[in-house]
């Protein structure tokens, strides 16, 4: 595969230069070539002698689930095959800036929708303008008829089922791109609780090298470790960027490294509260051991505390609760079994008098023994299918039957059952159903798929907003954290907008 950093084309583009050849750039996804892109290319080509195409990694690609639809290695190979094209490159980048550091072309070739600089949301083409001229080079905008990439996937049968395409029609009935936007931009006046255990994500990569000579076990060569912000770790990751303030309450064992990926991953609007139980406590560690071809997990080793038996911490965390009274506007409580969450602490945050969204997870430390008891009258929980079934003990009944039996037990006026690729259903207090279809196309990882969907739906249900819109904007979170590993990657405002955007095209 090319990419800007592979030396024979940089030899090529430097004997070029020599030459006083001109070299003119063009970059985008290019998921879906049509006669749009074929007359950009013709357009970009008569400035100069040798053209350039740089295509953004699959990584990179923020345009919604499932995409892209053709990985880079499929977009590489098909640019390589029209003739006007002179060579393709893979921009390891969410912009062109290290394409135009690299390659300094003469001219670098947008389209007339890139005209007005300031229409351009994420402001990369700027900073590419910036570069561009900071080495002489020109940045020139084509007149070509726009098509829009976007349009034609969301209409064909390429991205979407029926069961999706006729829920994104019935949104788009009620709503405009407009109108969602301004809803959601009100999300940055709350300020917010959050309140449950940190776990730190270790994902240990490498090849299987077959079964042990001695032992009856697979035999690992490890080639990477990489650590992530689990729990409520993840949590503030993908609230932050859409709210104005967030107070997170969390046990904490201090340890240095994982303080450091505190302090890299957050973003300023957070304050941390974290408190060391006593002086042998050691923070949540789930390590998983990870096949690096196939992202298949292979097995888990954790570390986890035992049962917390100290009044003078509950005491410390009943104390900020009470001082966090005046300065949240919800509170949203991630009870992952592990002991931090007692009775008490739950029956003080609900004197609050807050909106209240939980997600109590069922995990293999805690099956069995977890139960949602203490969260009678809360104004939203998110749970998954299998979740509920072991709540109410019952593996046959319909979901929607079950849902409703847990809303009259428990009190609970607004709840979310995920059923992975079934999709997700929220039953209200009055026994009102809303369904929304799942949107992962490609799920690799399920870890932290719960968490991203209690982010969204929770600031969506405090501001009052659609049932279904409410569910999509949740579903689009939980697609967006299936189809990567982990919780390397968080949600933001930025992906949930610029996915917005272009379904609603």
């Amino acid at each position: 595969m090319i990419s800007f950093s592979d030396k024979n084309f940089l030899k090529k583009i430097k004997k070029l230069k020599k030459k006083r050849k001109k070299i003119v750039l063009c970059h985008g996804v290019f998921d879906l070539l049509h006669l749009g892109h074929i007359r950009h290319f013709k357009s970009a080509k008569k400035f100069g002698d040798y053209l350039v195409v740089s295509i953004t990694a699959n990584k990179f690609v923020n345009k919604g689930p499932g995409r892209p639809i053709f990985n880079q290695q499929e977009r590489i190979d098909f640019l390589k095959e029209l003739r006007i094209v002179d060579d393709v490159i893979l921009s390891n980048s969410s912009s062109a800036e290290d394409v135009l550091n690299v390659v300094k072309p003469n001219y670098y070739i947008k389209g007339p929708d890139y005209k007005n600089n300031d229409k351009d949301k994420t402001k990369k083409i700027l900073l590419e303008r910036k570069i561009v001229e900071s080495y002489g080079g020109q940045i020139k905008y084509t007149n070509d008829e726009v098509f829009s990439s976007s349009n034609l996937i969301n209409t064909s049968g390429y991205l979407f089922n029926e069961d999706q395409k006729k829920f994104i029609k019935r949104l788009k009935k009620k709503f405009s791109y407009q109108q969602i936007y301004s809803q959601i931009k009100k999300f940055k006046n709350l300020n917010v609780l959050i309140v449950g255990e940190l776990i730190i994500d270790k994902y240990c990569f490498g090849e299987i090298i077959g079964k042990s000579g001695k032992e009856p076990h697979l035999v690992l060569s490890q080639k990477q470790k990489e650590y992530y912000l689990g729990g409520t770790g993840a949590i503030v990751r993908h609230v932050s960027s859409f709210v104005k303030k967030i107070n997170l309450l969390s046990p904490f064992g201090n340890e240095h490294l994982f303080k450091r990926l505190l302090k890299s991953n957050f973003d300023n609007n957070v304050k941390l509260n974290l408190i060391k139980p006593d002086p042998d406590y050691n923070t949540v560690e789930k390590t998983r051991f990870v096949d690096l071809i196939s992202n298949y997990k292979l097995f888990g080793s954790y570390i986890l505390p035992e049962k917390i038996n100290n009044n003078k911490f509950e005491n410390k965390v009943l104390n900020i609760i009470s001082k966090k009274n005046h300065d949240c506007d919800m509170v949203l409580i991630c009870d992952y079994g592990h002991y931090f969450l007692s009775n008490l602490i739950v029956k003080k945050i609900k004197k609050l008098k807050k909106f209240i969204s939980v997600n109590a997870q069922i995990n293999a430390a805690n099956i069995g023994y977890h139960t949602i008891d203490k969260y009678h009258g809360i104004d939203s929980m998110v749970i998954n299918e299998n979740e509920l079934r072991q709540e109410l003990r019952d593996k046959s009944e319909d979901i929607k039957i079950l849902a409703k039996k847990l809303i009259s037990e428990k009190k609970i006026k607004k709840l979310i059952v995920t059923q992975g690729k079934n999709g997700v259903i929220m039953v209200d207090n009055n026994f009102k159903v809303n369904f929304c279809p799942a949107f992962a196309r490609n799920s690799i990882d399920k870890v932290g798929a719960g968490d991203a969907m209690l982010s969204v739906t929770s600031l969506c249900l405090k501001m009052k907003m659609d049932p279904d819109l409410t569910l999509f904007l949740g579903s689009l979170a939980a697609a967006n954290s299936v189809e990567t590993v982990g919780n390397k990657f968080s949600i933001s405002f930025e992906k949930i907008d610029r996915a917005l955007e272009y379904l609603f095209k």
